[in-house]
């Protein structure tokens, strides 16, 4: 199997980096630059998906898209990181695999570009806080006491969510969110996690 990863920096394609680092594959990493200014992708990630989007995965020359997508797939093909099938944490898995870019992302971008606004965006503000606060008090309640997502190791679900995790605990409320700040440690110090970010920010 030949994999080619289109990484994005500062982008959620490090997941997939990730992903690739746990489950021992080998690939190939093709690096793009945001535009220093717009924050935009380059012309040249648009030459591989209109959209010009990452992450973008290739496998045997065959273009897999979304980061939902891209976990479920590698996790499948692998045989690794799902509960077993038809089980109810596959359920719970499957609900918190969308979760992770289907809502927890919304109110985090939201609150990104409406700041841009200045006092255009005052209206707003109420709202998008309390959605940001009402989605990680939720998932804050939801990690289970191994400090995964589901069950007692890692699974996609955590892979997924450890992105709108990773900017949640940086926001002004994200010191009350304790249970997402120790999960993001233990990802962290995962010597795959480490890898990945070495690979990805070097």
């Amino acid at each position: 199997m030949t994999i080619r990863v289109h990484h994005l920096n500062q982008s959620r394609s490090q997941r997939i980096v990730w992903l690739l680092e746990e489950l021992g594959l080998d690939y190939e990493l093709v690096r793009y630059q945001r535009d220093a200014v717009t924050r935009f992708a380059p012309p040249e990630l648009k030459a591989i998906h209109p959209l010009g989007k990452s992450p973008l995965l290739e496998v045997d020359g065959v273009l897999i898209e979304e980061s939902g997508a891209i976990v479920q797939y590698l996790c499948e093909q692998q045989g690794q990181f799902l509960p077993p099938a038809g089980s109810p944490e596959a359920l719970r898995h499957l609900q918190l695999m969308h979760f992770a870019e289907g809502s927890a992302m919304l109110p985090l971008l939201l609150r990104i570009y409406v700041s841009r606004l200045g006092e255009g965006g005052a209206p707003l503000h109420g709202r998008i806080d309390g959605e940001v606060a009402s989605h990680f008090d939720y998932l804050e309640s939801i990690i289970e006491p191994s400090g995964h997502f589901i069950g007692d190791s890692l699974t996609g679900a955590d892979i997924m969510l450890s992105f709108p995790v990773s900017i949640a605990v940086k926001q002004p409320e994200g010191t009350r969110w304790l249970k997402l700040q120790a999960f993001l440690r233990a990802i962290e110090a995962r010597p795959a996690w480490q890898r990945a970010m070495a690979v990805t920010e070097g």
